[in-house]
């Protein structure tokens, strides 16, 4: 009679997991492929101050005025120093450089610069026009040098023209 009520005892069935692998192996390569991997280049950019001081004289506030047909360079008290004019291939960044490097050899210690914009300017001209107020690159013997011009670089709208 013992035998009868012995309960047969088997063993916990192996739990089946192929069905999640197969399901791993689809998805960890599709996420991998179509994860976009991409380095962001980021600029650090400050809004000018919105009161104003009082004029000041012995300090430079520069300015980089991008106008749909030149680009302008002045500062904030006395006006435009510079007009650079467009040519037919576009903006002349060689002369704008120039022109920066000028005023650096004046103001050696002068870090910052604005750079104001119309409306419908391109970003990429105004990266371009960043990216020479914020360095300038020479080429000695067989490599470029990369020296800085004013890096700390705020950005705003340009004012409207008078005559508008």
């Amino acid at each position: 009679m013992r035998s009868r009520i012995r309960r047969h005892r088997t063993p916990p069935e192996d739990l089946n997991i192929t069905a999640f692998m197969n399901l791993m192996v689809i998805l960890v390569p599709f996420l991998l492929i179509t994860a976009v991997f991409t380095r962001m280049a980021i600029l650090e950019l400050n809004l000018p101050a919105g009161g104003a001081s009082g004029p000041d004289t012995q300090k430079l506030h520069l300015e980089v005025i991008i106008r749909a047909d030149a680009l302008e360079l002045g500062e904030r008290n006395s006006g435009v120093l510079k007009r650079i004019d467009k040519t037919a291939k576009g903006y002349d960044y060689k002369t704008l450089s120039l022109a920066l490097q000028g005023i650096k050899e004046r103001f050696p210690d002068k870090t910052q610069a604005t750079i104001l914009s119309e409306p419908n300017t391109p970003y990429d001209i105004l990266v371009q026009v960043m990216d020479t107020v914020r360095v300038v690159s020479s080429a000695t013997g067989g490599s470029v040098s990369r020296y800085e011009l004013f890096p700390d670089i705020s950005i705003g709208d340009a004012p409207v023209r008078k005559g508008k």
